[in-house]
Formats: structure tokens, sequence, C-alpha cells
């Protein structure tokens, strides 16, 4: 994975496109000062005592160990630890097989080998914390560069793919892309994938979206892009020439080609998954194992409940399931997920944090379908006519169909049946339509941002027609001006009421992100 990961970062970042260059020199810089803020904030208010899980420390600390958890240690709340304990000590509590093998290895890895020579200075917890902030780092740059691919193959329109990939840069999911989280991971293999998909490649799409799987459980979902790709091509050749000229042994053939492919492609990346569960029924409902577990963590599953292996043989309950999924019994028990399960008047203040992206989800939806009624009741499989002429570009062409219902899938899914609060990060790293349409309604409502000519009477003209996609540097406003993010941000007051929405959720949740949730406050 790390080698295909090397050449894939490669061909993302180099090239000559000049937007590319700025979209990956924007996501270090957010990257450096998402780093640089929330090590203030967490020196600066102290941590919530939140009831999480929070397994003890069972070396002390050296002086650089602490001096690592005061810099980074904002990083390393809530959902983190899952990864850190999974990464140092393996599977051992019963919910910690809720967090799939991907992330934690490919920390275990980087702590023992590239930060290997830093043993005597720091205790392998802190080498681990050390490895997701190096590697999320390393991955949330690369999503931005894969997300502006994807939009310029996918949306035929360069400069709203690259407003895309600028506003993923200050994305609202911001600070799981920088904690250890898997969020960045994902985000990246699973915009990777869809990439090559666009490009032709099913399967680098399929390898990619196999380990996108490895990495979150969600990634079962994006089996859809390739069963549908699959169909839409088998369905547009059968729209070729006459009916009664095709012989139909040649249309079994395809048939069962296109067949066996959806077959490969979907067991490919259900794989992970059902290893991970195969894995998960041995270890905890095998042969009772010997496990040499110490005190203090064997304290803390007596204090909390968590479940260890019973060396006794006493199976746990999910054990005996007909289909023995570890998965979704330990979302049901541990975090009480399910069908309408967090419809309660206590989680209002969590519905509203899912506000503006349940919003601007569904306006997405909504709006791809009344620009293009009958694409999605033909589903896109119909063949476009000669007189038709281009399909529009942007994002309403055609082309996001599948990206709308993917997204929209998951908005579904996410507000009915999962912790509503979390949606934010769900979409934020899974679909790229949350980038794109943000990005459309920027460019529909503030022009200025592409045209050079702007009128006199303009509420833009102290930017003296610096428009964003101007090189960097062209401007002569300073500095700041010189950035076309920067730009994007100084122009707040001058926008439309929806630009300053959009643009106002993406910076308040990009900054709110770093105060609450490195400092163990409730965050999405």
């Amino acid at each position: 994975m790390t080698e295909a990961a090397f050449k894939l970062g490669m061909e993302l970042v180099s090239g000559q496109d000049p937007y590319l260059r700025v979209v990956v020199h924007t996501a270090v810089c957010c990257r450096v000062l998402t780093l640089l803020l929330q090590a203030v904030f967490d020196l600066l208010i102290p941590d919530h005592a939140a009831d999480a899980f929070s397994p003890p420390r069972l070396l002390e600390p050296g002086a650089y160990d602490l001096l690592l958890e005061q810099l980074l240690g904002g990083l390393a709340h809530w959902d983190a630890e899952h990864f850190l304990f999974i990464a140092e000590r393996g599977y051992l509590y019963e919910h910690n097989c809720a967090f799939f093998p991907l992330y934690p290895l490919s920390l275990r890895a980087v702590a023992n080998g590239a930060l290997w020579p830093l043993w005597q200075l720091l205790c392998l917890r802190s080498r681990l914390l050390l490895s997701a902030v190096l590697l999320n780092s390393v991955f949330s740059v690369l999503a931005a560069a894969a997300l502006y691919k994807l939009g310029c193959a996918v949306l035929r329109c360069r400069r709203t793919a690259f407003l895309a990939a600028l506003l993923f840069c200050i994305s609202p999911a911001n600070v799981f892309m920088a904690a250890a989280y898997s969020e960045s991971m994902f985000a990246f293999l699973a915009f990777s994938a869809m990439w090559q998909l666009e490009k032709g490649q099913s399967w680098l799409s399929t390898l990619l979206f196999s380990f996108a799987t490895g990495a979150r459980a969600n990634g079962l979902v994006n089996a859809g892009f390739l069963l549908y790709f699959h169909s839409k091509s088998f369905v547009l050749q059968l729209q070729v020439g006459s009916g009664s000229v095709r012989k139909l042994s040649l249309l079994w053939r395809q048939f069962l080609s296109v067949a066996s492919s959806m077959l490969l492609t979907c067991a490919g990346i259900c794989l992970p998954f059902a290893l991970f569960q195969y894995y998960a029924y041995v270890r905890f409902c095998g042969p009772g194992l010997e496990l040499a577990v110490p005190k203090p963590l064997q304290k803390l599953a007596l204090d909390k409940g968590y479940r260890l292996v019973s060396p006794n043989g006493v199976k746990l309950p999910w054990c005996s399931h007909r289909f023995p999924v570890a998965y979704s019994y330990i979302q049901d028990v541990y975090w009480n997920v399910g069908f309408l399960r967090y419809f309660e008047l206590r989680q209002v203040p969590n519905f509203l944090l899912a506000l503006p992206v349940s919003l601007l989800g569904s306006w997405a939806a909504w709006t791809f379908a009344v620009a293009n009624p009958r694409h999605c009741l033909t589903l896109g499989l119909e063949r476009r006519k000669k007189k038709q002429g281009k399909p529009r570009a942007g994002f309403c062409c055609p082309a996001v169909f599948v990206y709308v219902v993917h997204a929209t899938a998951l908005l579904v899914l996410g507000f009915f049946c999962m912790h509503v609060q979390v949606l934010t990060r769900f979409l934020g790293s899974s679909s790229p339509v949350l980038y794109w349409f943000s990005a459309h309604l920027l460019q529909g409502h503030e022009t200025w941002l592409w045209k050079e000519e702007v009128d006199g009477q303009s509420a833009v003209r102290v930017r003296e027609r610096c428009t964003l996609d101007a090189a960097p540097g062209s401007c002569r406003n300073g500095p700041a001006g010189g950035h076309p993010l920067l730009r994007l941000l100084l122009s707040y007051r001058s926008m439309t009421a929806v630009g300053r929405c959009v643009l106002g959720y993406f910076v308040s949740y990009w900054l709110l992100g770093l105060v609450l949730h490195c400092n163990r406050l409730p965050w999405t």
C-alpha cells in the first residue's frame, strides 16, 4: 500500500499545472497553520474532563515525550485515543473493533520504521502520535490534489475544481484531517479511486477503494461507483446500432464479462471488511488465548465495562449470532447506533451542529435534480443524442450524477442511522460533492471571482480587478492579496449573503473544531 500510495502521490503533485501547484501549496500552508493553532488553543484552554476512552499510560514519560504531548496532545483526543491504543497494543478490548486496521497499522509501520531512530528520545506512543501527524499532513495534501484532479475530470471546469480544492483546504472537518483519525487517509484513497475510475483505470480504482474499506467501514458504499460505471457502460453499448443486427451470443458474452467484472470488483472492495470481521471473530470468539494484559488495563476494563478476550472460553454475545459481525454489534451496544435512535430532545444541539452540512447536501441534490430531470429519471443510462450538443460543464454536468447519489445516500444514512453530529466529517472525507457544490454556489453568486473586468460600481473594486484564479503574486494589494485563498477570505464583507454563509460555514467550523476538539470538548 505504501509503494502504491507513493507512486500515486508523485503522479498527483508532479506536473506543470499551475492550479495544482497552488492547491498543494495552499494545503501545506493550511496544515502548518492548523498544527500551530491547535498547539496554541491546547495551551491556553484547559482540557474538559470528558467521559471518553482514555487508557492509562503504563510508562513514565520522558522530557521529550512531555514536550511532544504539549505540542501535539490536542490531536490525540476522542477517537484518536482508540487509534493510538490499537497501534500500540492491538485489539485488546472488544469495542476497539469498531475502528478498522489500515490506519493504526500505518501508524505502527511509520513509528517502527521512519521514526525508529527516535526510540531513545520518545516512547512508542509518542512516536505513534508523531506518525499520525506526519501521515495525516501528507494524506490531506494528497487528498486536496486528488480532489482537484477528480474535479477536472468530472466537472470539465478547471476553475470550479480549483475553487473546490481550495475549500477542501479549509474543510469544516479540518480538525479530523489533522488529528489521529483515519479521515485524511480515507479522503485520499476515496478521491484517488474516483479519479482513477474516471480515467478508465477500473482495477486500480478497485484496489484504492479496497484500501479505503480497510480504513473505514463506509468504504463499502463505494462499491456503488463500480457497479454504476460497469452497468452504464453495458447499457450504453446496447443502445448502439440496431438490436436485430446484434447477435445474441455476443450480447450474452458482454453481459457475462460485465457481470464477472462487477462481482470481482465488489468482492475486492468488501474483502477487507470481511477479513477484519473474521479476525475479530477468531480473536474474541475462538479458543481462549492467554494474553498478558497489564493490570492497569484490566482495571480500566472492570471500571468501564470493557470486554477483554476471555481466557476461559466464555464467548461474547455476538459470537453466537448467525452472522457474527462484530462491527454492527459494537455500534449497537457501545454507541447506540441505529435507525432513529438519535432522535431525542436532548440531541437537538447535535442536530444543529449537523444542520449546515445537511442543508448543503440536500440543496446540492435538489439543484442537480432540477437542472437534469431527465438524466435523473433515466439514471444517466440514456445515450446523448448528437443534436443535444456538448453537456454543460460545472456542478450541473451529467457526470456528477453518481456522486450526488453517493453523497445523498451518505447523508440519509448519517442523518437517520448514526450520531448525526458526525455528518460533517462523514461527508467531508467521503464525498467531493460538499466542495463542488460550495464552489458552484460561490461561482454563481460571486461573479467577480473569475471576471477580470469589473465595473466601477462593483463592491469588490478594492481588490483592483484581482480575480481568484490570477497568478499568485500578480496582484498589487500587498502580500495577502497574492494568494487565491486569502483573496477570497479578504473579500468576505463584499460578498453576497449566500457567499458569506458558505465561506463563513467553512471558516467557522475550521476554527471551532480546533478550539473544541483539541480541548476534549464535544464537537462533530
